[in-house]
């Protein structure tokens, strides 16, 4: 049997993963979107689902004023003695923390702070003992290491320097693991671009002094021409069977020179071990497109259904806001089998809270649809975004313009920004629908149900993160702005791979 990567498509960069007994769990980073880390769950390593997020409650994760890439910075996962644990940072407001569970898929606990400076946290368990390394700048940019207290996240320890990498950029993501008479230090090296690699050292003391690997990087596809690039920032899990296997990530770049606007992205690939007592990453450090699946019993997870009725209590788990849920003013119970979305007077190009529900592009190729009934007073309005950041989107969204009601297309990047109105229409009840490919969006609208008008288009490249710069990928939202809170409907969001 095959495995496609990436195994976890979009916007859903530096994973972790662990196993408890036949379960496999990932983690991924979630920078300035709320609800906090998303979560996935696998019986085979091949096929996912998303449980929920880790950070659900404004009290485990404050983002005020964040920008998109800022936020919570690749987090670690980690189980223990029936316990579930995530690390992560958050750069904006207060550093290190984690939290825990009994139930991955439930409620998560509220936060303890660990006093250690960087980024990357992550955490390793050994008898009585728990190690936490992070990525510091004290002495050098090196991987920083000390004892904690797991209940309390009190030092037990100083903090010491234990590793600066192998003389690459950024050495950072460190992940401690221990495998027979060696701890091994595994760490991403070379910036999280085009030059990314991974690394790793051992050591007969978790505190080192560590050997470099022979065969670093152990993986890395920089300076060459594949599909996948930037690959890095992995982590290692075991399976049931006794296999060895990496998750990590990378992007697929859609242009040359290099562009690309979904996100860095979750890929596996299968661990061998030298005869030396090294791990290798897929094939001498490369991974393809299509690898072979490990070899656990296949476990498919029901596939979600293209379109959304909104007929739930609860949104679903890709649904996210910008920075905060509470302050945005949503209902699914307002109306049946709607989705009601209030305005807010903060625009797309603001830091405070739009009036934002959005998911992740995951498809270089697919289509977005959506059914709203919308009356627009003056300048509000209501729509779609393809939203890369606050300073980077394209909105297809209905306006109120000199007392006439007509759709508008927005596209900003950077301080440029282009508008276009369609011709004034009559009706309340309106579809709007975007078309992806890998290099342009396509914007069309129609009114109760009549023919499909194109508004305008829009190139990807313009998106990308080579473009407009940070760490995210791009979302498809629902909107609404409106300094009156006026109330847009939503009454079904389809969202259709085309790939």
């Amino acid at each position: 049997m095959k495995l496609q990567n990436p195994i976890i498509p979009g916007f859903y960069p530096d994973p972790s993963i662990c196993r408890a007994g036949e379960d496999y769990y990932i983690v991924t980073s979630s920078f300035g979107y709320f609800p906090g880390i998303p979560i996935w769950h696998s019986k085979d390593l091949v096929h996912w689902q998303q449980i929920g997020h880790c950070l659900t409650k404004e009290s485990q994760l404050q983002l005020e004023g964040a920008k998109i890439s800022e936020g919570v910075w690749a987090p670690t996962i980690r189980y223990h003695q029936g316990r579930f644990y995530m690390v992560t940072t958050n750069e904006t407001k207060c550093g290190h923390f984690y939290v825990w569970t009994e139930d991955p898929a439930g409620e998560w606990s509220e936060p303890i702070y660990v006093d250690q400076s960087g980024i990357d946290p992550s955490l390793f368990f050994e008898d009585d003992k728990v190690y936490f390394s992070s990525t510091g700048t004290e002495e050098g940019i090196g991987i920083y290491q000390c004892e904690i207290d797991i209940e309390t996240g009190k030092k037990l320890t100083d903090t010491k320097l234990i590793w600066k990498g192998t003389g690459g950029k950024f050495t950072e993501a460190p992940h401690l693991y221990k495998v027979g008479d060696y701890y091994y230090l595994m760490c991403a090296e070379g910036g999280t671009e085009y030059g990314h690699t991974e690394v790793i050292a051992r050591s007969r003391s978790p505190y080192g002094p560590f050997e470099s690997c022979p065969y670093n990087p152990i993986l890395t596809h920089r300076s060459s021409g594949r599909s996948i690039q930037s690959t890095g920032h992995a982590d290692l899990v075991q399976a049931s069977d006794g296999s060895w296997w990496a998750v990590f990530l990378g992007v697929r770049p859609v242009s040359y020179p290099y562009r690309h606007h979904i996100g860095r992205e979750t890929f596996i690939a299968p661990v061998h071990w030298t005869e030396d007592g090294w791990p290798i990453i897929g094939n001498q450090g490369t991974v393809e497109l299509e690898e072979h699946a490990p070899n656990l019993p296949v476990a498919k997870w029901k596939q979600a259904p293209s379109r959304d009725e909104f007929n739930e209590t609860q949104l679903q788990a890709c649904w996210t806001f910008l920075r905060s849920e509470e302050q945005t003013e949503w209902s699914l119970s307002e109306k049946e089998s709607t989705l009601m979305l209030a305005g807010s007077s903060d625009r797309l190009d603001s830091r405070g809270y739009p009036a934002f529900i959005g998911r992740r592009q995951q498809h270089h190729s697919c289509e977005v649809t959506v059914s709203m009934e919308y009356e627009p007073q003056q300048d509000d309005e209501a729509g779609l975004t393809v939203f890369m950041d606050d300073k980077n989107h394209y909105d297809l969204a209905l306006t109120k313009v000199n007392g006439q009601t007509q759709f508008i297309l927005r596209r900003q990047v950077g301080s440029l920004i282009d508008e276009k109105l369609s011709e004034p229409i009559d009706g309340t009840t309106t579809e709007l629908r975007i078309e992806a490919t890998p290099t342009d969006y396509h914007f069309y609208y129609r009114v109760d149900g009549k023919q499909w008008t194109l508004l305008g288009d829009g190139e990807t490249r313009l998106l990308s993160t080579e473009v407009a710069g940070g760490f995210t990928g791009v979302f498809i939202a629902m909107y609404n702005y409106s300094r009156n809170k006026t109330k847009a409907y939503y009454d079904w969001f389809e969202y259709e791979a085309k790939e």
